[in-house]
């Protein structure tokens, strides 16, 4: 396939999603709901969203601190204004073009920084392993906290003996996988052998830091940061601040996951609080509201601080040389 068709797709698709979500959901609203999804939007408390983008603002604050946990071994001490304004250019391109933001991130620390651009990415992908695991972490929380409504809704919704045949055909997959990796000498297999053993270094590489300790806990707070921003953000409706601890860290996993499917969980993020919030009893207009209110916020943020970073770089390294490399 042609290099651009496919570039052209890896955006075309993601957004496409997106707007069918939304024209999707939409069109199964009633009036009725649709003048409620719009009380809801009005009379939101706003100044709790503002608190809820700070605190997401501060982990990406801290997620640049932590950045350089993992360039000073590489002898870089790069500033913690260009790491900031680095990271906020990455999640300002992941909005438009997915998964544009890692490279952007890398090429934005070579080129005011002089850190190489392979040294930096290899950096970034350590980080985004640690992200993976962390996420899991939070995914096996989140069921162990609600396994029972959980387990009640999907067996309503599917018996438990499709349940079973689910699980055992979804094991049978896995392990003929391991076996096509294990035995296969096609350049997929080799591919994805090489993906999985990249992870495995990334992985491994936090133990050869100096400060692992810090690594560590700086990685839990920019988490528990995530989940403290969209705690917050349920008090602004009035229908979401009741609900527990265990139903906001699901709702926000599931959220996390939207951001593969399309451009920065454009129209599937609202659409899938929506439907997880829903199995807790909230509303699907509230939810949808919700749901937009906490996306469109924080990308409200995203694009102020990374259209900002665009423009300040120049400016604020005018006479700056890079970072320095020490043996």
């Amino acid at each position: 396939m042609n290099r651009s068709i496919s570039k052209f797709l890896q955006i075309a698709i993601p957004l496409g999603l997106g707007i069918f979500l939304i024209w999707y959901i939409y069109k199964k609203f009633t009036p009725e709901q649709l003048e409620l999804m719009y009380f809801h939007f009005e009379n939101a408390n706003y100044w709790i969203v503002g608190l809820s983008v700070l605190l997401s603002v501060l982990s990406h604050i801290l997620r640049a601190y932590r950045w350089n946990f993992m360039l000073e071994p590489l002898g870089y001490h790069p500033k913690l204004a260009n790491n900031f304004m680095a990271v906020s250019i990455a999640y300002l391109m992941n909005i438009f073009i997915p998964k544009s933001g890692e490279v952007s991130r890398a090429v934005v620390l070579a080129k005011y920084e002089k850190v190489p651009f392979d040294k930096g990415f290899g950096t970034i992908i350590t980080e985004r392993v640690i992200d993976l695991v962390l996420l899991l972490m939070f995914t096996a929380l989140a069921l162990f906290l609600q396994f029972d409504l959980l387990y009640t809704y999907i067996t309503d919704l599917i018996p438990v003996r499709k349940i079973i045949l689910i699980i055992s055909g979804l094991i049978l997959l896995t392990l003929v996988f391991l076996v096509f990796l294990r035995y296969s000498k096609s350049a997929v297999a080799g591919k994805l052998n090489n993906f999985i053993s990249g992870l495995k270094d990334g992985l491994f590489s936090i133990l050869k830091m100096k400060r692992k300790m810090g690594f560590i806990i700086l990685s839990l707070l920019i988490w528990a940061l995530y989940v403290l921003s969209f705690y917050t953000a349920t008090y602004a409706l009035e229908e979401t601040a009741a609900i527990s601890m265990g139903t906001v860290i699901i709702t926000f996993v599931v959220g996390s996951f939207t951001f593969a499917f399309t451009n920065s969980g454009f129209g599937s993020y609202p659409a899938a609080i929506m439907g997880i919030l829903l199995v807790f009893g909230i509303a699907k207009e509230v939810g949808f509201a919700f749901g937009w209110i906490v996306w469109s916020s924080n990308i409200a943020a995203l694009l102020f601080f990374g259209s900002l970073s665009l423009m300040l770089l120049p400016v604020y390294n005018r006479n700056y040389e890079g970072s320095r490399v020490t043996d």
